[in-house]
């Protein structure tokens, strides 16, 4: 997430370097042709124009679903956030007060559930964009992404005991098996008599909205932006790109008829066509990039931030002298 209040020219610059030389391309190799005499190229303006009208409208399409599943994302963490908390102090209070044992085991399972999850949801798909090559330019030097720098063991390690942890690598999803043994000491609990059972169903009410908060996360990262609309939008953006410079040859070759700019005017169509197509091309891929708001890019939902907030707000209610750090922005961006 970018906690900026905008993306600086030079981040839009870096982001896009690449593209911008080939939009760049794209549109002085006619122009160069058509000064060489090839006049045969031009196209008329209309059809392009009708074609750019359309892909405006499937574009921004595309961007209100994309922000959409970036807004439900966020919905989701908040929904975590608050579950997260009211099932704390309700564990808390329901068995007798911060130091009791039980109480501390089952905070710290929940701790390994955020990391199991945070870690889970940075598992690359083949559709989303973090592999890309100028997405990858980006973010070196630009930021880290925690979950691909450290292992799960290593984490989840620091909260389980020695049975559990062993328990929980041998499963394939660890997150959903951790709220299983949530479930599970709850169970023993209302048995002994711990608790009774208007505090256990209490209990298990939050744990389900837990899992239910894990599961319309794992809806989002797991089933991508329908790839016909996607094809279709990218294919379009293509043929407009190729076509721009073309149609607008004879606009700016009689732009300077009259003038002292005559037969020099048709060197515009290089930055100009290349700007309009890029103002497409940077919607199209603002778009692709938060389409997917779990993948790692600059305008995820922060995942490993608001972990680590939960871990502190809940070491609080214990007590703990002791809490970790805060996660900081890096240059903006914040994980």
């Amino acid at each position: 997430m970018h906690t900026g209040k905008r993306y600086t020219p030079w981040e839009f610059a870096k982001w896009t370097f690449r593209d911008t030389i080939w939009l760049l391309l794209i549109a002085a190799v006619p122009t160069i042709l058509y000064a060489m005499g090839w006049h045969f190229l031009s196209l008329p303006w209309q059809p392009v124009a009708v074609l750019g009208t359309a892909l405006a409208f499937i574009v921004g399409f595309k961007n209100n679903a994309s922000y959409g599943r970036l807004w439900e994302a966020r919905q989701i963490y908040g929904a975590v956030i608050n579950d997260s908390r009211s099932f704390a102090f309700t564990l808390r209070d329901a068995l007798g007060g911060k130091d009791n044992k039980t109480v501390q085991e089952m905070f710290y399972r929940h701790f390994a559930w955020l990391t199991a999850l945070r870690f889970q949801l940075r598992e690359p798909r083949s559709w989303e964009n973090t592999n890309r090559r100028e997405n990858q330019d980006f973010l070196q030097g630009t930021y880290n992404i925690p979950e691909w720098g450290t292992k799960l063991d290593e984490e989840l390690k620091k909260y389980l005991s020695e049975d559990e942890f062993a328990y929980i690598l041998s499963k394939k999803n660890r997150a959903t098996q951790l709220i299983a043994l949530q479930s599970e000491s709850l169970a023993r609990l209302k048995k002994d008599g711990v608790i009774n059972d208007i505090q256990w169903m209490e209990l298990q009410n939050g744990i389900t909205r837990l899992i239910d908060d894990q599961g319309k996360a794992e809806r989002i990262k797991n089933f991508p932006y329908p790839r016909n609309f996607a094809s279709v939008t990218t294919y379009l953006l293509f043929v407009f790109i190729f076509l721009l410079p073309f149609g607008l040859l004879k606009e700016y070759s009689a732009l300077g008829n009259g003038t002292f700019l005559e037969g020099y005017t048709i060197w515009f169509n290089i930055p100009l066509s290349a700007m309009v197509a890029w103002a497409f091309h940077i919607l199209d891929t603002i778009g692709e990039s938060s389409v997917n708001p779990f993948e790692g890019s600059a305008n995820d939902i922060p995942v490993t931030q608001i972990s680590r907030m939960l871990e502190i707000d809940m070491r609080d209610m214990l007590d703990e002298k002791e809490l970790p750090e805060p996660i900081v922005a890096k240059n903006n961006i914040l994980m």
